[in-house]
């Protein structure tokens, strides 16, 4: 079956390499017979071995009736969106790389799918390498899923690792991550949780069959961590992670939040470092069950891309029944109302009056031994707008980090 690559970048040229060079093991394994037909690009290539693939025009793609599959790995959303409506609506499934794509219009996307009998498939948008749709979809599809959490970006990641192994700074951290690749000279998007944030809607979108748009969710990155807060985080047994979170409520409504965590060491996401990415499903017939591996790089996303391929030349004729509809009201909670435990971290007046004054409006705190003037605790379970009521009033402490 013809395929069609929209986006030669690095994981575009990954999938390419792969149905090059295991196409003989895929039609021996898998019963389908894959080959490129046209690579889309604005860019040259002449010294590529896939030269002869290329075009700059889509509407060679789209009036070609032997292409059946196309790839999407240009990132971004248009003209991403505009393509890749224009293959569905011409009868041709597609697979795609990209997360902001399939967070930002994927209840359209899956709806033009839906109209043209064809498939949208997008299993290396949320985990790169690590299968987490198909599992979440179709092995965990008895349950109700009750709750996901996951380390979803191997950049901060990488960076907290370091922080935390090598008593480094988030700056210096983040330096080394670009000199190794792993962050973009604009590391926004990943130091910030957005990454994060679009892949934790898609799981979120699935688990609930509403889409959840980005742009709702409550987002925090890591760029104001110190190695204080490690070492403090050390002091109650834990680590910092960036966590994305999408939980269901006693309402039966989903928190959906993006944000650093303290996580016990006892928690199987603790020991996830360096790039490495996990995935933490809570079913309630299954229990826990954690997918772990690398959540990026060339090969590893392009070997989830080629599976979808796989599969829709599987089921040409059948289209893969999951996804989710329009956004509705009422799936969403307000993360305030959410029940949490803060680590909170305050400059005191000094005085033990008002630390003794602090704590006490926060009765069951768990306090941890400072140094420099901070008085660094957790608060009991409660719900975070009380807990952050209860600490507005202090003039005597002002609190340099809450999470």
């Amino acid at each position: 079956m013809k395929v069609a690559i929209m986006g030669f970048g690095v994981v575009g040229s990954g999938v390419a390499e792969v149905i090059a060079q295991n196409a003989d093991h895929i039609r021996a394994h898998s019963l389908v017979d894959l080959s490129l037909s046209h690579i889309l690009d604005i860019r040259d290539f002449p010294g590529s071995a896939f030269a002869p693939y290329m075009t700059k025009d889509v509407n060679d793609i789209l009036s070609d009736d032997e292409t059946k599959i196309v790839v999407e790995t240009m990132g971004g959303v248009e003209p991403a969106f505009t393509f890749v409506s224009a293959c569905l609506q011409k009868g041709k499934h597609v697979v795609t790389s990209n997360k902001e794509l399939v967070a930002k219009k994927g209840d359209v996307l899956l709806a033009l799918a839906r109209a043209n009998n064809v498939n949208f498939l997008f299993e290396a948008a949320v985990g790169g390498g690590i299968p987490i749709i198909r599992p979440l979809t179709i092995c965990l599809a008895a349950n109700r899923i009750r709750e996901i959490a996951g380390i979803l970006n191997g950049t901060t990641n990488f960076i907290l690792s370091k922080m935390i192994t090598d008593n480094m700074d988030f700056q210096t951290a983040l330096r080394l991550a670009q000199e190794k690749g792993y962050a973009e000279k604009d590391p926004t998007a990943d130091v910030e949780g957005i990454d994060a944030c679009r892949k934790i809607c898609i799981l979120a979108s699935l688990a609930t069959g509403s889409h959840i748009y980005p742009d709702g969710i409550l987002t925090e990155g890591i760029t104001k961590l110190t190695k204080d807060d490690v070492a403090y985080a050390e002091a109650f047994g834990c680590v910092i992670k960036l966590i994305a979170r999408a939980k269901t409520l006693e309402n039966g409504r989903w928190c959906v939040t993006v944000s650093p965590a303290l996580v016990p060491k006892t928690h199987m996401l603790a020991g996830v470092n360096d790039v490495f990415n996990a995935c933490f499903v809570r079913g309630d017939m299954v229990g826990d069950v954690l997918l772990y591996g690398q959540g990026a790089g060339k090969l590893a996303t392009a070997s989830a891309v080629v599976a979808d391929a796989i599969d829709c030349a599987q089921h040409s004729d059948k289209r893969r029944i999951y996804g989710w509809g329009e956004a509705k009201d009422g799936v969403l909670a307000d993360p305030m109302e959410a029940p949490v435990r803060l680590f909170v971290r305050a400059k005191t007046s000094g005085k033990a009056a008002d630390t003794a004054k602090l704590l006490s409006a926060l009765s069951g705190c768990e306090v941890a031994d400072s140094a420099d003037g901070d008085l660094v605790f957790i608060t009991p379970e409660a719900k975070e707008k009380d807990l952050r009521d209860a600490l507005a009033p202090f003039d005597a402490a002002s609190v340099i980090r809450l999470f």
